[in-house]
């Protein structure tokens, strides 16, 4: 006779064979002690959504595998692409950068070499590295100093930040507003620093809808509060100068995690003191 099953096993199947739950023939099946589950209780709702994990499975036969443990990606551990860079580097990208745009001049039927355009190629070289000079820092970079342990609870926003980048499609500009919330945890960021997120994040080569998202895995993951909520408006000159060519037109994208996902009374009272309306 099988021996009763403790109260205190968990049972998780196999990923791959969930319609199979519970019934004999099923996979083996994996048993985790409360106590050992027990241990992610001291993780915030939020951080155990941000990090994703999988389990081992095995299955009879030759079809036995074995998937790993995996953490997500941390935003804070990125390496920006310029970060180590000193002057002599960047000089060289400038002079790569201005032949290139010697180039396209004379490949657009310019004379490069007129007065008007002289020193258009240079200009135009350090002009896109300011404007891609997101890829100069690291988040971690700029928000180490800026967390502050604080018993708070209260909805934190800031709304209406600027931002110009640069569509990574036509490498034409997109520019408008975006507007951060977040419930803390014990811990708050500097609110300077939520705009030079927002700063690093879009001074890169971007699409609106990833650039949404890492504004909010970046605070996420910086003071691990119990849920961040960002909204992001902006016109695109792809669409306006050149495709659809609709100049009234508007992209807006959003991302909510934790609370502000779950809750939408939350999320209620996030649009409403963004003076943002629902979609």
């Amino acid at each position: 006779m099988a021996s009763q099953q403790s109260d205190d096993d968990i049972f998780v199947d196999s990923p791959t064979n969930k319609h199979h739950r519970f019934f004999p023939s099923s996979p083996k099946l994996i048993t985790m002690k409360r106590d050992q589950e027990s241990t992610f209780d001291t993780v915030t709702p939020l951080t155990r959504q941000m990090k994703s994990s999988s389990i081992s499975a095995s299955e009879s036969g030759d079809n036995e595998r074995t998937t790993p443990l995996r953490r997500r990606p941390s935003v804070l551990d990125e390496k920006a692409l310029r970060e180590t860079d000193t002057k002599t580097v960047r000089d060289q990208r400038i002079q790569a950068i201005t032949r290139s745009y010697q180039g396209i001049l004379d490949s657009i039927g310019e004379d490069s070499t007129r007065q008007g355009l002289l020193k258009t190629p240079k200009r135009a070289a350090e002009a896109l590295v300011f404007f891609t000079k997101g890829y100069e820092q690291s988040i971690r970079d700029v928000v180490s100093d800026a967390i502050f342990d604080e018993d708070c609870e209260n909805m934190v926003v800031v709304k209406e930040i600027d931002i110009y980048s640069l569509c990574e499609h036509h490498m034409v500009p997109f520019f408008g507003k975006v507007s951060v919330g977040y419930l803390p945890n014990k811990r708050v960021l500097g609110l300077s620093k939520i705009a030079r997120i927002v700063e690093v994040f879009s001074r890169r080569l971007q699409v609106q809808e990833r650039l949404t998202r890492q504004i909010a895995e970046a605070i996420a993951e910086a003071i691990e509060p119990r849920g961040v909520a960002v909204i992001v408006e902006c016109q695109h000159m792809c669409m306006i100068m050149r495709g659809a060519q609709k100049v009234n037109s508007r992209t807006t994208t959003s991302a909510m995690l934790g609370v502000f996902r779950e809750d939408p009374k939350t999320r209620e009272e996030f649009l409403s003191l963004g003076g943002i309306k629902p979609f």
